[in-house]
């Protein structure tokens, strides 16, 4: 927040030999708080130190004060013609460097999971390649558990049709009826067998 001014030449004369406040009756703190302010030369090599003829709003203030209450005909903002309000640099102080590195590492960290919840659902199979060997490995795998189940269907039902072909000799003497019981055993334990193999399909498919 500025609290101070740099004086123009404007006040400077006034100050100075033969100048209009040379003639006012100015308190002798005052004046020598305004001639001290003046005639302030800026430390060689101090940055902090600031411009010279920097002069505080209190001191504005009480000469303004002054200037009204003994009826001067000197204006405050005749005075202060050429002056500009002094606005100190503001030093930012050095960065934690264990900071900026935990910073760095967090924005790495986002980085990642943002690029990971991306490429989520991309797949990094080469299409001229035909996939990758564990997608092979798992295709021969399926096929081989499909003619295994097709091979056991067919045995089941071919053996359940022999079995009860064979055991019915001893119920019919007709050829005829002995086929038809073969074929309506085969027939169950056929729809049996596929009832199984769809909920195992679903089981391994909800799985994927």
């Amino acid at each position: 927040m500025a609290s101070r001014l740099v004086a123009g030449e404007r006040l400077l004369r006034a100050l100075g030999p033969g100048g209009e406040l040379k003639t006012e009756q100015l308190p002798a703190k005052l004046r020598a708080e305004l001639e001290a302010a003046l005639g302030k030369k800026q430390k060689k090599g101090d940055p902090h130190s600031g411009p010279e003829r920097l002069v505080s709003f209190r001191l504005i203030r009480e000469l303004h004060q002054y200037l009204r209450a003994t009826g001067s005909t000197l204006y405050l903002h005749e005075l202060l013609e050429g002056s500009e309000i002094y606005l100190p640099e503001v030093v930012k102080p050095p960065r934690n460097p264990e900071l900026v590195a935990r910073l760095e590492k967090i924005k790495i960290q986002l980085a990642n999971e943002e690029y990971k919840r991306i490429t989520r659902n991309v797949t990094c199979q080469d299409s001229r390649h035909g996939g990758t060997l564990s997608d092979l490995g798992k295709q021969v795998r399926s096929v081989k558990a499909l003619v295994i189940t097709i091979f056991n269907f067919i045995v089941t039902v071919a053996a359940a049709f022999v079995c009860t072909y064979l055991g019915s000799q001893y119920v019919f003497t007709e050829m005829a009826s002995q086929i038809l019981a073969a074929l309506i055993v085969a027939s169950v334990v056929g729809l049996a067998e596929l009832y199984v193999m769809v909920r195992t399909m679903e089981g391994e498919l909800g799985e994927l």
